[in-house]
């Protein structure tokens, strides 16, 4: 078994070796996180925290309205049909779109086991019947490191979903890493409901969105599309949250060799925005990981310290509480103690305990002997009683103060103690090396 497993783990690294550099790190990075026994995953787990593994790929979220050409793009993009494409709305639900070893498709459920960070679909009523995953095999492009949502075409008026699309597609908005808005030119560019929808999504994610007119080579002359996009910018200008400086909408439709057009096509940029976004994520991920590091290496520190303490306090409660339980414990005894000496005579003490035993008794008595006859003889029995009480008091202080911390096993500190050093010697030192690896990367590629 142990050495099916180390086959297992020579062929996974070289499987990783192999694989485009953004790619490598990623894959290299999750497996940091989800190895089974010293995953950071799992020791975050037995410390208490709370870890999600970084995802291996980064999420687009594609919106606009019906007939925009996002199920085309994606198409385009990865050069496979997976995707319906129409005037109709052929896109009825959420559907992510993903590289894979074989060709699949799976339903809500199983989308849901694949993609945990977005287990929370499922607590919007009636999305989870309409998720579905495309896995492809293409290698194009960047798509071994993209996942694409596609989602439902918007309209106005009285068209109803069975869910809440704008809450949805405002939670998606959050958890993806670009969000594209694609306008057409064929008279839904200014669909209501798909403005108000990204002027929602710019207030906290603004930064992610990126605008394009689609089908830029079907709007006529270039008059026409300069007037479409005068329309679309006057617009949104209209709307506080997105009339910003810098707006950028690029012209973009689908390269097609039978059907050459004099409008300029800038699909590349998109494709350059994708990559820049994969570069930005890996190193988004690897301060991650040195983000998750250190939570770890606190939490292990703190447990050792908080041990250590609970020691310290454990020590002092066992001297004080001892000690007030000998006081509580000596005092009455050594008071009986000198009422049975007073009460025989000292030859018959001798006889029964020696010269010396009777001599070292009768001088431990003698305080409390001595404090015991300057009592009145009437008040004896009350001072008794209240002496009775403070020992009593002083065994029930001690009692509490005796109860002691739970302190961690050898076994415990040794596991704590690994974990962190593990942490801090192995993780922490690859997260290094990648880093200085991606660093020289990109020193390279900006010099070649």
């Amino acid at each position: 078994m142990a050495a099916r497993q180390k086959h297992r783990g020579a062929a996974n690294a070289a499987e990783t070796a192999a694989l485009p550099f953004n790619e490598r790190v990623l894959q290299e990075v999750y497996e940091l996180y989800t190895e089974q026994s010293n995953g950071l995953v799992p020791l975050a787990q037995g410390l208490g925290v709370h870890l999600l593994s970084p995802r291996k790929k980064i999420t687009v979220l594609i919106l606009g309205n019906h007939s925009a050409g996002k199920s085309s793009f994606i198409n385009w993009y990865i050069e496979e049909h997976v995707q319906r494409v129409g005037v109709a709305i052929e896109t009825r639900g959420f559907t992510f779109v993903t590289s894979g070893k074989h060709r699949e498709s799976l339903t809500g459920h199983a989308t849901l086991h694949l993609y945990p960070h977005f287990k929370s679909l499922q607590d919007f009523r009636g999305v989870s019947e309409y998720l579905s995953t495309e896995v492809s095999t293409s290698k194009q492009k960047g798509f071994n490191l993209v996942t694409f949502i596609d989602t439902p075409g918007l309209v106005d008026g009285d068209m109803k979903y069975p869910f809440e699309v704008d809450s949805v597609l405002q939670w998606l908005g959050e958890m993806a890493d670009l969000i594209f808005v694609y306008f057409d030119p064929m008279g839904q560019a200014l669909c209501k409901r798909t403005l108000n929808i990204v002027e929602r999504l710019n207030k906290s994610q603004g930064d992610k969105i990126r605008f394009y007119l689609s089908k830029a080579d079907e709007a006529g002359h270039e008059t026409d599309r300069q007037r479409v996009m005068m329309q679309i910018v006057q617009e949104l200008c209209k709307r506080p949250g997105l009339n910003k400086c810098g707006f950028e909408m690029p012209t973009i439709y689908i390269p097609n060799a039978n059907k050459p057009s004099r409008c300029l096509n800038q699909i590349d940029e998109v494709c350059l925005t994708i990559e820049k976004t994969i570069n930005q994520t890996v190193q988004t991920t690897l301060n991650q990981l040195g983000r998750d590091c250190e939570v770890i290496v606190n939490a292990a520190t703190q447990r050792l310290m908080q041990d250590c303490e609970a020691g310290m306090n454990n020590r002092r409660a066992i001297c004080l509480g001892g000690f007030l339980g000998l006081l509580g414990f000596f005092m009455p005894a050594t008071l009986f103690l000198g009422f049975i000496l007073t009460s025989i005579k000292d030859e018959t003490a001798v006889a029964l305990l020696g010269a010396d035993l009777t001599g070292l008794l009768h001088f431990m008595c003698a305080p409390l002997s001595w404090c015991w006859s300057l009592v009145p003889h009437d008040s004896q029995t009350m001072v008794l009683l209240l002496f009775l009480f403070i020992c009593i008091v002083l065994l029930l202080c001690a009692w509490f103060i005796c109860r002691l911390q739970q302190r961690l096993s050898r076994r415990e500190r040794r596991k704590l103690e690994g974990c962190r050093d593990y942490v801090n010697d192995v993780i922490c030192s690859k997260k290094k090396q990648l880093y200085e690896e991606y660093l020289q990367q990109s020193i390279g590629e900006q010099h070649c």
